[in-house]
């Protein structure tokens, strides 16, 4: 009987491998995660893997308002220490965000900075949905905010536009593909829980991702560019220290 099990192990494993290559075959610019270790490719099977087999908009799931738990306030909970953007953002925090622009570029036809209230002049949506760490926690909680895909679409998205790169105050920088970035659940939050969104959650405005894991959803947004290409971010990226750049779920 064994023999057979090892047959069947054999077909299994060479059925996958089969399949990875398949996935992993023509990558190119476009294609993320960044490609050349073991570990990258790993990240890019995953990607290749969700993005083949999974609906492309399919909703991650909402909960009832008394659903809502505490939240903890993880990493960075304000950034007025960091070394490069702390100082701007004392100043804006001072202010009550009233000089806060982000500004949208990169491939976009009408570049242009928002204020906060002209973000919120646009439709909004309010949606309950459960944030998942990769830390083992997780809590549900209550998110208004605009859709990014009206935020991408004010600013002219160019036909050639693949990915959404998130700029922090507190130095972190991360990405999208669009597929996500024009999901109907992705939203920029300025809202938590029926209130104004907390400095400890990101003030003034965050990223919601609700199909990837909680660290996609980044906080603090300075600047947002839409890019043709795949970016890794280099040095300051965090991919460097081993975050996986797709984290599905």
């Amino acid at each position: 009987m064994k023999q057979p099990n090892r047959m069947l192990r054999r077909a299994f494993i060479k059925g996958m491998a089969s399949s990875a290559g398949v996935m992993l075959a023509g990558c190119s610019q476009t294609d993320p995660p960044t490609y050349g270790h073991v570990l990258r490719m790993g990240d890019l099977l995953t990607y290749k893997a969700h993005r083949l087999l999974l609906p492309a908009q399919a909703l991650a799931r909402e909960y009832d308002y008394a659903d809502i738990s505490s939240v903890p306030a993880i990493g960075t909970t304000n950034p007025s220490g960091h070394k490069e953007h702390g100082a701007t953002y004392e100043r804006l925090l001072a202010n009550r965000f009233t000089d806060w622009r982000l500004p949208v570029e990169g491939s976009v036809t009408r570049p242009r900075a928002f204020s906060l209230d002209e973000l919120k002049r646009l439709p909004s949506r309010t949606q309950i949905t459960r944030h998942t760490c990769e830390e083992g926690w997780s809590a549900i909680a209550q998110w208004t905010g605009v859709p990014l895909r009206s935020v991408l679409e004010s600013a002219g998205i160019r036909s050639t536009a693949r990915f959404v790169q998130f700029y922090a105050y507190d130095g972190w920088v991360d990405g999208i593909d669009m597929l996500d970035a024009l999901h109907p659940q992705t939203i920029l939050a300025y809202g938590m829980n029926g209130r104004e969104l907390p400095i400890s959650h990101g003030a003034p405005l965050r990223a919601r991702v609700e199909t990837q894991l909680g660290y996609k959803s980044t906080k603090f947004l300075r600047r947002i560019v839409v890019t043709d290409n795949f970016d890794d971010h280099g040095a300051r990226g965090f991919i460097q220290n081993g975050w996986s750049w797709y984290a599905g779920i």
